[in-house]
C-alpha cells in the first residue's frame, strides 16, 4: 500500500490486516474531503473521493463493515454470505477490479407501523453492499458538510432524541410559534426522481445510475426500477438525506420573520409557524414545490396543521402545551404498541418457565424505556409496569386455575425494595431473574447535539468524544463491566484504535486465557471489536493491558 493507501497489486491476508493503519488512512482522507467541501473546492473533493474509493484500506474497511452489520447473514439473490477469512479476502480483491455490474435486489416486505400496510425492502448481494459501503465512505463526509442544521435522521452522532430536543427548544418559550405543520412524504424512497438524484449527488454518476437501475427480483420475476432508491441498501439513507437537504435553508430564506423552524428526521419533519394561514397558504405550497422538483409529494392523509395546544406526535413522542407549559411524553400509540407486543409474547408462551419469559421480555421493556427516558415519562412508565404485571397475573392464574391467589403470588411474584409485585423466576442454575421495571429507570435530561457539529471536522473531535463518554456513563450501552472497560480504554479498541460503539459491537477478551490459568478479573480483560477479537485469536497474540486509570 502506498502513501495514499491505494492498491499496489498486492494480495491481502485478512488475518494479518493492520486495522489501526487502515482506520487511520480512511479517517484522514474523510477529514480532508470534509475540509475541501467546506472550502468549496469541488475539484479537490472529486480527486480525494477517487483516491478513497480506490484505496485498498477502504476496500478492507468496507468488507469489514458489511460482515459486521446486522444483515451480515441475510443474503441477496445469489444466496451467498461471507463468513470465512478467505471469502472476505476474495471480496476485497473483487472491489479492486475495474469492471462492475450490480445484480438485482431481492425484494422483501416488512410491516409498517400501523400493521396494515407493508414496506418494501431491497436486499443487495454482499458484493454490491460492499461496493456501496465503499462509496458511502467517501460520500458521508460530503453529506455531513451539506446537511441541513436540524436534520437528525441517518446521520452519525445524531439520534431521535436530538430532534425531540430541538422541538423543545423552538416550542417551549412563551413567545414561540403556536402552529405546527406535520409533514409526511408519500413513499419517499420509492418515488425520488432518479434523474435528479444522479445529477445532484456528488459521487460517481455511472456507479449511482447502475445501482438505481439494477431492478429487483420478486417471486422469481425480474422487475425494473424507474424511480426511487430501494430501502435496505447501505447507501439509500444517505441518498434520502441528500435529496431533502436544502429544505430548511430555503424556508429560512423565504420566511425570515415568521418563527419558521424545520426539524427533520429522515423523511419525517415538522415545521413551525406563527399562524395557521402562513403554514397553509405559503409554507406548505413552498415545500410542495421543493418536493415536486425531486419527484416527491405530500401524503395528504398524514399531513396536518395543528395548534400546539392540541399537540402532535413525532418520533414516538407527544409534544403538547398544557396551560402554556410544553410537556413531551411518550405517545399513546407508542404505549399501545409496546403493550401489544408484550401481551402477544406472553400469550404465545403459556407454558414457558418464568425465567425464560423474563429473558424475552426484559430486552423489549428495557429498550423501550431507554428510548423514552429523556421525556416526561415517569407516570407513563408506572402505568406500563402496572399493565404488564396485570397481564402476567392473568397468565399465572391460567397456569394454575385450581390454586389460591396467595399461592400464585408467592410462586411468581416477590418483593424488591418497596414493590411487592415484582415478577421473578429461577433459571436452571438456580439464579433468580427479575422482570425489568420501566419505572426503575431514572429520567435523564438529554443535551442536544450542536447543530453545526461535524464528525469529520477535527475541531469537533473532542466535542463528540465527550458526548460518547457521557452516553456510556449514563448506562446507555452495555453492562457495568463493558462500561468500565470502555471508559478505561477511552472508548477505543486497543487492537485497531478505532471507536467502539453500539453499531460496531464488542467482545470482552481475556489477555491471559482462562484455560491457561488467567484470572477472571478486570485487570485481565479488554474490550475489543468482534473482528479484532477473532483476528487476535487467529494470530495467537494478546493485546496490551487496559489502562489502569480512566479518562
Amino acid at each position: 500500500m502506498n502513501a495514499a493507501g491505494t492498491l499496489s497489486h498486492a494480495t491481502v491476508e485478512w488475518r494479518t490486516i493492520n486495522w489501526r493503519r487502515v482506520n487511520r488512512n480512511v479517517r484522514r482522507l474523510q477529514i480532508r474531503i470534509a475540509e475541501a467541501m467546506k472550502q468549496g473546492r469541488r475539484g479537490k473533493v472529486h480527486a480525494l473521493r477517487r483516491i478513497l474509493t480506490r484505496a485498498l484500506g477502504a476496500a478492507c474497511w468496507a468488507v469489514r463493515k458489511v460482515t459486521e452489520s446486522r444483515g451480515k447473514n441475510t443474503p441477496g439473490i445469489d444466496g451467498k454470505t461471507w463468513s470465512t477469512p478467505e471469502e472476505k479476502q476474495e471480496a476485497v480483491g473483487a472491489l479492486q477490479r475495474g469492471r462492475y455490474s450490480p445484480l438485482p435486489l431481492r425484494r422483501l416486505y416488512i410491516p409498517k407501523a400501523g400493521g396494515k400496510k407493508r414496506r418494501p425492502l431491497g436486499i443487495p448481494v454482499l458484493s454490491d453492499r460492499a461496493r456501496q459501503t465503499l462509496h458511502a465512505l467517501a460520500l458521508d463526509p460530503i453529506a455531513e458538510t451539506l446537511a441541513d442544521p436540524n436534520s437528525y435522521g441517518f446521520r452519525r452522532e445524531r439520534a431521535p432524541v436530538d430532534a425531540i430536543g430541538q422541538c423543545f427548544l423552538v416550542l417551549a418559550r412563551g413567545n414561540a410559534a403556536q402552529w405546527i405543520l406535520e409533514g409526511d412524504i408519500c413513499a419517499c424512497f420509492d418515488n425520488i426522481c432518479q434523474k435528479w438524484l444522479v445529477a445532484n449527488t456528488p459521487m460517481d454518476k455511472g456507479m449511482l445510475s447502475k445501482w438505481l437501475k439494477a431492478g429487483y427480483v420478486e417471486r422469481d420475476t425480474f422487475q425494473t426500477t424507474d424511480a426511487g432508491t430501494a430501502q435496505g441498501t447501505p447507501i439509500s439513507p444517505m441518498l434520502c438525506n441528500l435529496t431533502l437537504d436544502g429544505l430548511e435553508p430555503m424556508l429560512k430564506r423565504r420566511f425570515p420573520n415568521h418563527k419558521v423552524n424545520v426539524i427533520r428526521f429522515a423523511d419525517d419533519f415538522v415545521v413551525t409557524g406563527d399562524s395557521k394561514a402562513l403554514l397553509e397558504q405559503e409554507v406548505k405550497p413552498a415545500i410542495a414545490a421543493f418536493l415536486a422538483e425531486r419527484g416527491l409529494s405530500f401524503s395528504e392523509e398524514k399531513t396536518h396543521i395543528v395548534h400546539i395546544g392540541e399537540g402532535f406526535d413525532f418520533l414516538g413522542q407527544n409534544v403538547r402545551k398544557y396551560n402554556g407549559k410544553l410537556i413531551i411524553k411518550p405517545a399513546k400509540k407508542a404505549v399501545k404498541k409496546l403493550l401489544a407486543n408484550v401481551r402477544g409474547l406472553i400469550k404465545t408462551n403459556p407454558t414457558a418457565a418464568p425465567a425464560t419469559l423474563i429473558e424475552q421480555l426484559n430486552p423489549i421493556i428495557r429498550g423501550w424505556a431507554q428510548y423514552h427516558r429523556y421525556a416526561c415519562s415517569k407516570q407513563t412508565f408506572s402505568t406500563v409496569d402496572s399493565q404488564i404485571v396485570r397481564t402476567l397475573w392473568r397468565w399465572a392464574k391460567r397456569r394454575h386455575p385450581n390454586k389460591p391467589r396467595r399461592w400464585i403470588k408467592q410462586r411468581y411474584f416477590t418483593r424488591q425494595g418497596g414493590n411487592q409485585w415484582v415478577f421473578a423466576g429461577r433459571t436452571k442454575d438456580i439464579q433468580v431473574r427479575y422482570l425489568f421495571r420501566a419505572a426503575a429507570l431514572p429520567i435523564r435530561r438529554h443535551i442536544k447535539v450542536r447543530m453545526d457539529a461535524n464528525p469529520y471536522d477535527l475541531a469537533d473531535e473532542m466535542y463528540f468524544e465527550n458526548r460518547r463518554v457521557e452516553k456510556w456513563k449514563s448506562g446507555h450501552y452495555g453492562h457495568t463491566r463493558a462500561k468500565q472497560l470502555w471508559l478505561a480504554q477511552q472508548g477505543r479498541c486497543p487492537h485497531c484504535s478505532n471507536l467502539i460503539t453500539k453499531e460496531t459491537g464488542w467482545d470482552i477478551h481475556h489477555q491471559i486465557p482462562l484455560a491457561e490459568g488467567g484470572p477472571d478479573t478486570m485487570d485481565n480483560r479488554v474490550l475489543l471489536h468482534p473482528t479484532c477479537h477473532r483476528q487476535l485469536h487467529a494470530r495467537k497474540k494478546t493485546t496490551s493491558p487496559a489502562p489502569a486509570k480512566g479518562l
